[in-house]
């Protein structure tokens, strides 16, 4: 690792790459260069996924997203986190994209990815052709005048569901993000995407020990059923006792720069009746503040009814096999 990290701070043209399945095309549309592309991939601890003391899952960064989803602890204990993975993009690109850069890619935007338009995200100061073009597919929370993007991942909405930890390795040591201040919204440097600092690589995603294993479902609505980035996306989990509702988790994905999760409407949840009027109101406080777009209004009654169903899946993840309907 220590090796990689110097080659990759010898330059700021310097990148690392692992599986390249979104760095790659970012060369290809000329959003990015690079003098020398470090291959990371021959760091041998970063791609194992191992049990941790406190109960908890370490998933490396280097391991890829089909080793994730298809392996035993984790379909057993974050079948939150399988499904997720498993609603994103296609078998063989999982096959090669890793968990570290799934965390790193970038807006699919589709302004960001042609160089004629202007984009504050990939040239800042240079407006966002989005706002006032066609932006169907763009963000409804936590805009800005100067980017209204969304961040495409689905494995990333189910680890902020989950309170993930990213650790993370660079010149001045090691450290650890909590999952939701890993990625930033646009403000005024929407060409920021994370929090990494320079020079910093992901080594690895800790799992706390509690995954959710019997009450959980994902949700993606998007335009087909496969190959395509979610217009809205639900990860939601619960626990649940006597009384209702004990613990709740909700995060969206399509909506905003980085997956959204509003924790008022998770405690307004706690202790309630796990029925749909209360998934109602939970719905009304995470969309509080939407901001739509003249192609994008709809989103916002999407992702509400997207959020009900989802939390009425998730009381019976039997209602998510094929053909299925929920039970409540």
């Amino acid at each position: 690792m220590q090796d990689a990290l110097a080659k990759i701070n010898i330059s700021q043209k310097h990148r690392a790459v692992a599986g390249g399945t979104n760095l790659i095309d970012l060369m290809k549309y000329f959003i990015t260069d690079a003098a020398e592309l470090v291959d990371v991939n021959t760091i041998p601890q970063h791609h194992a996924i191992e049990e941790l003391p406190d109960g908890g899952l370490r998933l490396g960064a280097l391991t890829t997203n089909a080793e994730t989803a298809y392996h035993p602890l984790v379909e057993s204990r974050y079948p939150l986190l399988s499904k997720a993975i498993l609603a994103g993009a296609s078998a063989q690109i999982r096959n090669m994209a890793t968990n570290g850069g799934n965390l790193m890619q970038r807006t699919r935007c589709y302004y960001f990815y042609d160089v004629n338009t202007p984009c504050n995200k990939r040239t800042p100061g240079s407006g966002c052709a989005a706002i006032g073009g066609y932006n169907r597919t763009m963000a409804i929370m936590g805009t800005s005048e100067h980017c209204i993007a969304v961040f495409p991942s689905d494995m990333c909405v189910a680890l902020a569901a989950l309170n993930a930890v990213v650790n993370i390795e660079g010149p001045d040591g090691d450290r650890q993000l909590p999952f939701a201040d890993f990625h930033r919204l646009p403000g005024d440097t929407p060409h920021l995407d994370n929090n990494l600092k320079d020079g910093e690589l992901i080594s690895s995603i800790d799992l706390p020990a509690e995954g959710f294993p019997q009450h959980y479902s994902y949700l993606k609505l998007r335009d087909r059923n496969s190959y395509a980035f979610a217009l809205v996306s639900v990860a939601t989990a619960f626990e649940l006792c006597d009384t209702g509702i004990s613990k709740a988790r909700i995060a969206l994905g399509g909506v905003a720069h980085r997956p959204w999760r509003v924790t008022e409407a998770e405690v307004f949840l706690n202790g309630k009746d796990p029925v749909r009027v209360n998934f109602e109101a939970a719905a009304d406080i995470i969309l509080q503040g939407a901001v739509p777009f003249e192609h994008n209004a709809f989103k916002i009654e999407l992702a509400k009814r997207a959020i009900v169903r989802n939390c009425m899946m998730a009381l019976d993840p039997d209602t998510q096999l094929p053909g299925a309907q929920p039970s409540h």
